[in-house]
């Protein structure tokens, strides 16, 4: 395997981990406890360090090496990891919120720095099999740590999980020591940063990054390609719990099962776009995807839980779903990285980062806004709602097609 993605491949596998202990399993462990739609979606504000990462992206692009930044997020993940399993969050709520507000704040670090790496690193030809391998390795460790850990927990318990985790970002930092790509960036952008004077002029970056041709579309699309099917995601699992199916059901399903039906979709559009243009496949699969949602609203109006064809069809959805999601998420992180390429290379990890800043805000700020429409309209309203959203979306697509964007 080509060195370079595989490196890529293992570091946004480590970088995926935080986001599924917090997106997979707290939702349920919280919903179990008894906690309304509106508290569990604002658990969504632990993630607010990766809104506001674009604010320290421009230091860690301009100051210091890569390499060191990357040792210093995973090491710091790796602490917070062990601190984590000191605490146990039925009795120390407040304190594990606060680690893994922390353990946010340094994974969005290491999002930067290996975003960085990817722009770098990466060729042209290259850049499609570079998302496919940071889309695929992101979601395996947010399986691992969502999924997995939800399955397992009662079995081997909270702290033995968090030392685990711990063990991995450990080993991560030992392999990205020595790697040779990394070594031979860190030389590269030593010689770079002598010649170019840094800049942290924060209106003066922001003319910068939004005069790179392509942005003012894409900063657009990445802020609204996901509202509809963030609710879903969100929603509809919490709706099966309320409706019958159990805990471990929904661990196994939507947080192992579904998230192996999104990797298959992300590699398949990485494979695509060595075939087809990325707006072009874009152009099927969101209207694929408004599809996949219109049959999840449906099944809110006649699911069972007892009726084993229900239970399959709801379960039919949620892969439906996240092997459509991952074929766009693939596609939206090429046109990005595409996008970044045209920024000075100064500015090319700042410029991700600000793209990707952006993808999480529009995500994040819905699926906090998600329990609450669902506790104030329902579901069925909240999920028509999640439709014209897609529709939207589908809307600026064609609209790319139409302006030969």
């Amino acid at each position: 395997m080509n060195p370079k993605l595989l490196l890529l491949g293992l570091l946004y596998f480590v970088q995926g981990m935080p986001y599924g202990l917090q997106s997979s399993l707290l939702p349920i462990y919280l919903r179990t406890a008894g906690l309304s739609f509106t508290k569990i979606s604002l658990t969504k504000a632990l993630y607010f360090p990766w809104i506001l990462k674009v604010l320290w992206a421009p230091f860690v692009d301009q100051f210091g090496s890569k390499k060191k930044w990357l040792i210093l997020s995973m090491s710091g993940l790796a602490l917070t990891c062990l601190i984590s399993a000191t605490l146990s969050p039925e009795t120390n709520f407040a304190p594990v919120a606060l680690i893994l507000l922390l353990m946010n704040f340094w994974a969005s670090v290491q999002d930067i720095v290996v975003d960085g790496i990817a722009v770098q690193l990466l060729r042209s030809e290259e850049v499609g099999y570079g998302n496919t391998v940071q889309v695929v390795g992101y979601k395996l460790g947010s399986v691992l740590a969502g999924g997995g850990l939800l399955a397992v927990m009662d079995v081997v318990g909270w702290s033995f999980l968090f030392v685990f985790l711990s063990a991995i970002y450990c080993t991560v930092v030992l392999y990205s020591w020595g790697s040779p790509e990394l070594n031979m960036l860190s030389k590269i952008c030593s010689n770079e940063q002598k010649t170019k004077i840094p800049s942290l002029n924060p209106w003066r970056i922001l003319q910068e990054l939004l005069s790179v041709p392509g942005t003012l579309w894409t900063l657009i699309f990445v802020l609204v390609y996901k509202l509809g099917e963030q609710g879903a995601t969100s929603m509809f699992p919490l709706f099966l719990l309320d409706n019958g199916m159990s805990a471990t059901e929904l661990g196994l399903w939507n947080g192992m099962v579904a998230m192996g039906f999104s990797i298959i979709g992300s590699s398949i559009g990485g494979i695509l776009l060595s075939i087809y243009g990325a707006f072009s496949l874009m152009k099927t699969f969101f209207v694929m995807r408004l599809g996949g949602l219109a049959f999840q609203t449906f099944l809110l109006f006649v699911f069972n839980s007892n009726s084993w064809l229900m239970k399959g069809a709801a379960i039919l959805s949620i892969s439906l779903q996240h092997f459509i999601g991952g074929l766009i998420t693939t596609l939206t992180f090429t046109v990005m990285m595409h996008c970044s390429q045209n920024a000075d290379e100064r500015i090319q990890a700042t410029h991700y980062s600000f793209l990707a800043t952006l993808e999480v805000m529009g995500k994040l700020t819905f699926s906090a806004l998600a329990g609450w429409i669902v506790d104030w309209i329902g579901f069925p309203a909240s999920f028509f709602l999640f439709i014209i959203l897609s529709t939207a979306a589908v809307v600026h697509v064609f609209k790319a097609q139409v302006t030969g964007r």
